[in-house]
This record gives C-alpha cells, sequence and structure tokens, in this order.
C-alpha cells in the first residue's frame, strides 16, 4: 500500500474538543464531527446553497436585532464525545457573534436543505440531535421533483426534548413563529 492510499488518522479515530479547535479553518470546512468521529459532507449543489442563502437573507431581515441568520458554522451540540453540526442555516442571537463555539443555547432555529444523501441524517439523526440540545425550532427544506421546495416546520416541546410536527409549506413559507416571516421559494 502506498503512502497515498493510507487514510489520515483523524478519519478512523476519535477526536476531543481540545484537538478540533486546533484545527485551521480549511480542515474544518465540509466536514461535521459526530460521537468524535469526522464526517465529511460533499460539496452542495448551486440550488442547494441558493435556498439556504435566500432563507438565511429572509430570516436576519425578519428577526430583528437580536437575532442573526447565517449559513454553514458549527453548532456545537455536546462536547463528549464531541458532536458539532454544520447546519445550512442557523439563527442564533446577535450577541453571541464572537462567541466559539456557538452552543444550542445562543441558537434560535436551525434548517437543513436536504440533499441526495443526506435524507435519513436530515429527516431522522439531525432532528433527534437538535431537539435533545434543546434548539426551540427546525425547518427541513426538501428538494421536490416539481422543483418547488417543500418546507417542514418543527417546534421544540421542551419537556420532553422532542419537536412536534408545524405546519408544511409548499414554495412559499408563511410563519409566525419564531418571528413573523414571509419567504418565496417558489422561484428558485
Amino acid at each position: 500500500m502506498t503512502a497515498e492510499m493510507v487514510a489520515p488518522a483523524w478519519m478512523h479515530e476519535q477526536i476531543t474538543a481540545e484537538e478540533y479547535e486546533s484545527w485551521s479553518e480549511e480542515q474544518c470546512a465540509g466536514i461535521e464531527i459526530v460521537d468524535g468521529m469526522v464526517v465529511v459532507s460533499p460539496s452542495a449543489s448551486k440550488r442547494h446553497n441558493r435556498l439556504a442563502r435566500i432563507l438565511a437573507n429572509s430570516l436576519d431581515a425578519a428577526a430583528g436585532p437580536d437575532w442573526n441568520a447565517d449559513t454553514d458554522f458549527d453548532v456545537r451540540l455536546q462536547d463528549v464525545p464531541l458532536t458539532n453540526r454544520r447546519p445550512d442555516v442557523i439563527v442564533y442571537r446577535a450577541d453571541t457573534i464572537d462567541v466559539m463555539p456557538t452552543r444550542p443555547e445562543h441558537v434560535l432555529l436551525v434548517a437543513e436543505v436536504v440533499s441526495p444523501g443526506s435524507e435519513t441524517t436530515d429527516r431522522i439523526v439531525k432532528v433527534d440531535q437538535y431537539a435533545k440540545a434543546g434548539i426551540g425550532f427546525y425547518w427541513r427544506i426538501e428538494q421536490a421533483a416539481t422543483g418547488t421546495p417543500l418546507v417542514y416546520t418543527y417546534l421544540l416541546d421542551p419537556a420532553t426534548k422532542t419537536y412536534r410536527d408545524g405546519d408544511v409549506f409548499t414554495g412559499v413559507v408563511k410563519v409566525a413563529a419564531p418571528f413573523a416571516v414571509e419567504i418565496d421559494l417558489s422561484q428558485v
């Protein structure tokens, strides 16, 4: 076996929060850490990125000065074993913009745009992880075959740390909580 064929240690050994924090921004791009193991995510499609950007921009504009909405950064769900998820869209307290790592108590809403290969993770695994972490709202955007996205919304039941099903929207999202916003995703 040649040196080029040997997987780096980080691909098959658990890493700690301290080890992860020593990595460069480039090393952390395009990965998540689940139970201490690195999970590599392929680059998203242009449609996926556009959906996430439109959603984040609309949420940011509607959220007011206390909240920011951004894309693609780590949310530290737990330290041991290390679990960092990188939601497609994150609405978080504006006063925590420079606090690292971003923790669930800083986050109001996360949204995931489902892509081929992320269906089970976005529909089942992340829903459970975000709920157990106490994040109030979860939105899942499905890229339907018709081209018009479907948006599934979920609201946390804090007593059970599970999500209750909210409304499902086709193309245009119009909600009152966590704040009033109308987002047209039908033209993506």
